[in-house]
């Protein structure tokens, strides 16, 4: 979330007002976050800036928006930090300062691919689903972008949110090629299979997500009703016991008991 040189200076973001922000204007760059902070405010603001990003992956957003404002007392123009902000405003449901602040650490670092990641799904589950789809694909193709799989997967939800299954599975396949171990595009391939009544490949899906990763209650649930279409008893059985002995408090097990398979 940090690079050498600002794109843009903050007396600039100020007089945008509520402009949408430019979209990949300087071409593709380095995320902020790889690159050394370019002064010793900067220094401090990382500081924050990567422990409120430490308390928003918990789930404490307001220690984050603390965090992230302490960080901008040391640099007003730190762009991580309005990045920060977006992202736990987005969580605490305060969607137009989270929009805000996406836009204002897009207009000092234009090319960023975590700051073009995290607006395009802000953008997508706003309604605004192809201006997210265009801000996705640009941090998907930036070659500097260690985490392609990320845009990738964010893309396939937001075409699901289209109800374009097709664009949504090239998209997971492409999230797949990216990180072999990325359990959101193994689940919805399977699912995306499972209603289009591919059940070989939902299972197939699933055996590999099963393989590599722990189980969810939903993994485990699609598992079974997948198993149960196939007529594969004795897998439904195993699914089940899965539901019933790690999962018991899950919505999938109570949908079990009651028999609502579809």
């Amino acid at each position: 979330m940090r690079r050498t040189a600002l794109v843009l200076a903050v007396a600039a973001v100020l007089a945008a007002g509520c402009a949408t922000a430019p979209v990949d204007t300087a071409g593709p760059s380095r995320p902020l976050s790889d690159l050394t902070p370019a002064t010793p405010a900067q220094a401090r603001a990382r500081v924050h800036v990567d422990l409120g990003m430490a308390y928003f992956e918990i789930g404490r957003y307001d220690v984050a928006l603390d965090e992230a404002k302490i960080a901008l007392g040391d640099s007003p123009d730190y762009a991580p930090a309005f990045h920060l902000l977006g992202l736990a405003y987005m969580l605490v449901e305060e969607y137009a300062a989270a929009g805000e602040n996406f836009e204002r650490a897009l207009r000092l670092a234009p090319g960023d691919p975590d700051f073009n990641n995290s607006y395009g799904w802000f953008l997508c589950v706003r309604g605004r689903e192809r201006e997210g789809l265009e801000r996705l694909a640009v941090a998907a193709r930036n070659p500097y972008y260690r985490h392609p799989a990320r845009p990738l997967t964010n893309a396939g939800l937001c075409h699901l949110r289209l109800a374009d299954e097709d664009a949504a599975e090239a998209q997971f396949q492409r999230a797949l090629q990216a990180d072999a171990d990325n359990a959101q595009a193994l689940y919805q391939l399977a699912a995306i299979a499972y209603r289009g009544g591919r059940l070989d490949q939902a299972r197939a899906h699933l055996v590999r997500l099963h393989q590599r990763l722990e189980p969810t209650p939903a993994s485990v649930w699609l598992g079974l009703r997948t198993e149960r279409r196939l007529g594969n008893h004795d897998a439904e059985a195993s699914y089940a016991a899965q539901l019933r002995s790690r999962f018991a408090q899950s919505e999938e097990y109570q949908r079990m008991i009651q028999g609502k398979f579809e």
